[in-house]
């Protein structure tokens, strides 16, 4: 498959031209001229070639000053779709979204993620394919499929490399996997927090600039959002705090192989088998959370207290990073104010004044559809980059 993040096609421009449009707002000719400095000429060249292709079309008449009003032109969101996948541990949410990532079609199941690659990506390539037919759309329509997994996965391969929870996928092609399944659609993969950052920034708080997304589930792990944009580090590795040592937790093994990791003792799982020892039914996170809610004072005393863990380890991030914003996701995050409490009571604590003077830390307002979201918005981002635009057109031409 071709690699998707090495497109280079020449540039006519449209693929710029069509960055304007974007946000849906109508506009005519002579706007469009003004905001570029390009000649009308021009202009009128570059927005045929984007109806041509289905990308925008006429959306009415603007006020006239004099004469005939002028046409304007908007995007078309429904001109193609896109494949969203968020996997997790035990399970799978899958929805077909338009290129504004308005959900058409979903659904979601419990899967197994230690299968293996071979059978979780058959099971959602079939699943994909239904919700394409359900959305009413055919094979042909879906241009790009937006992949989270829960670990470590090298972006510009979309490989993952060594995942705790997930050793059978290590080098996984997943994105040629998936594109033969799919009609040939371009395959984009990323770490599942990663996604949840994009989601929640993008759905929830598209005016901050600055902020951390940490889901505390199966396991931890965060998403950093830093000038408008999602940060993943030169390997792609950027916020796995789930593994960062936890002082005092020095004889607790992890899942990676360490010991004390914040994973170790303070995720849905650790929450689990803590609850367990004390005679609990708890299997996992989701339970941890159903006996919070119950009102079971163990429970919501080991909940404030994996918060206090989680706040140690984010204190040093917000010093570091400077966020304006911090948001909590993940099943454990369900629990309510328990443990945010506790996330709070040690960031305000122990971070700098003047990084925590305008600080918010809140729970996920996207909540299970974040990691869906931020799916979708890789992939809309990808085939609607300047280049992929110029490519589309140029093939369209050749």
């Amino acid at each position: 498959m071709q690699d998707v993040v090495k497109l280079t096609p020449r540039h006519s421009g449209a693929g710029e031209l069509f960055q304007l449009l974007r946000d849906g707002r109508p506009r005519t000719r002579a706007d469009l001229a003004a905001a570029t400095g390009q000649a009308r000429s021009t202009i009128t060249a570059r927005v045929d070639q984007l109806m041509s292709a289905g990308l925008i079309a006429p959306a009415g008449e603007a006020s006239s000053t004099g004469g005939r009003p002028p046409t304007t032109f908007a995007f078309q969101p429904s001109a193609r779709v896109v494949l969203a996948v968020d996997l997790g541990a035990t399970h799978a949410r899958l929805a077909v979204t338009d290129l504004a990532s308005v959900v058409l079609a979903e659904g979601e199941a419990p899967i197994a993620i230690a299968d293996g690659p071979d059978a979780v990506l058959r099971w959602v390539a079939e699943h994909g394919r239904k919700l394409v037919a359900e959305a009413g759309r055919s094979l042909g329509d879906l241009v790009s499929v937006g992949v989270g997994l829960p670990g470590p996965v090298e972006h510009a391969t979309g490989r993952p490399i060594n995942p705790p929870i997930m050793p059978t996928w290590d080098d996984a092609d997943v994105r040629g996997l998936l594109s033969a399944e799919l009609g040939g659609a371009d395959v984009l993969v990323d770490n599942d927090v990663n996604l949840m950052a994009l989601g929640e920034h993008r759905s929830a708080f598209p005016d901050v600039d600055d902020m951390l997304f940490v889901k505390v589930a199966t396991g931890i792990g965060s998403g950093i959002i830093s000038d408008g944009r999602l940060r993943r580090g030169a390997q792609g590795a950027a916020g796995d705090i789930g593994h960062i040592a936890v002082p005092g937790a020095e004889d607790v093994p992890c899942r990676c192989g360490n010991l004390g990791c914040l994973e170790a003792v303070a995720s849905g799982r650790a929450l689990a088998e803590e609850l367990r020892r004390e005679g609990l039914d708890a299997a996992d996170g989701a339970d941890v959370v159903a006996l919070v809610r119950a009102g079971d004072l163990a429970a919501g005393r080991a909940v404030r207290q994996a918060g206090r863990e989680l706040g140690g380890v984010l204190a040093a991030c917000v010093s570091l990073l400077n966020p304006s914003l911090v948001v909590i996701g993940g099943v454990v995050a369900e629990a309510g104010e328990h443990l945010i409490a506790g996330i709070r009571e040690v960031v305000y604590a122990r971070s700098l004044p003047l990084a925590t003077q305008h600080l918010r830390i809140v729970t996920s307002q996207a909540r299970s559809e974040v990691g869906i979201l931020g799916a979708s918005a890789m992939a809309v981002d990808h085939v609607l980059s300047p280049v992929a635009i110029d490519a589309l057109l140029e093939a369209r031409i050749a």
